[in-house]
């Protein structure tokens, strides 16, 4: 299989970092093929904005989904960018590891989705939309897993932690952008207390990422509910008998 390792920490001793280690170490030692995007190693450019789009098909207005279908369409986009793609494509399962900045992924890690996912790839799938979306799309069959370092202690982040639970926190990541594009996305690896980790609790962090990893390609995905099955009949709302009397993010995961 090949796997993806898309990083963003700048720090060579981080965490985040031994975690990208032991994950090329393990992967490749199952014999798998890993690829790795180092993020702010590639000094990769986080801002969408025109000049991702050196061949416009309208000068006189800029409009991004416009613009990203055409340059996918004309191969027209940046270099980078189609590095970053063929990487994906090629991906059986893409793998981020960050650290939790702001309640969220650093804004390199952002920029990397919102310039590599591009209209008629992860979106708009073949030219229809929003036909193929949470479930299906361009990336349908890739499995998708974040490891996130996390500074705060994990009670902050439970079901009534004061910071909010984070896997809701992560929501727009793991429904959002990797679901929505047809990947199926593993429950997410999450270390807290990430700078205050002695060397037995370093131990145990390092023994269950190894687990997590064995399990790549057999754990159970989120079950995110899809577009295209019933749950959404106008393919935007729940129908009334799924999860009744039921909102917000959670609605939107099947009992299990």
């Amino acid at each position: 299989m090949n796997i993806l390792l898309v990083h963003a920490q700048p720090e060579s001793t981080s965490l985040t970092r031994h975690l990208v280690n032991i994950a090329t170490e393990v992967l490749t030692a199952q014999g798998h093929t890993v690829v790795e995007s180092d993020l702010y190693g590639m000094a990769w450019k986080a801002v969408f904005d025109g000049r991702d789009f050196p061949n416009r098909s309208n000068p006189e207005r800029l409009s991004f989904i416009g613009e990203s279908e055409h340059a996918f369409a004309h191969g027209c986009q940046t270099s980078d960018v189609e590095q970053e793609q063929r990487k994906v494509l090629a991906a059986d399962a893409v793998i981020m590891l960050f650290p939790l900045w702001w309640f969220s992924m650093p804004a390199i890690m952002k920029g990397w989705i919102e310039r590599v996912w591009a209209y008629g790839l992860a979106y708009g799938y073949q030219g229809k939309g929003n036909a193929h979306r949470y479930g299906e799309g361009g990336f349908m069959g890739k499995r998708a897993l974040l490891a996130v370092s996390v500074g705060g202690p994990e009670q902050d982040y439970s079901p009534r932690g004061i910071n909010g639970p984070l896997e809701q926190l992560l929501f727009p990541i793991t429904h959002g952008a990797l679901f929505y594009t047809g990947m199926e996305v593993l429950p997410t690896f999450a270390v807290y207390g990430s700078g205050r980790l002695d060397a037995d609790a370093l131990r145990r962090v390092e023994a269950n990422w190894r687990n997590r990893l064995e399990g790549l390609f057999d754990d159970a995905p989120i079950p995110f509910r899809l577009q295209n099955e019933g749950s959404y009949p106008d393919h935007h709302a729940l129908a009334d008998h799924i999860a009744p009397g039921q909102t917000g993010l959670a609605a939107h995961i099947a009992d299990t």
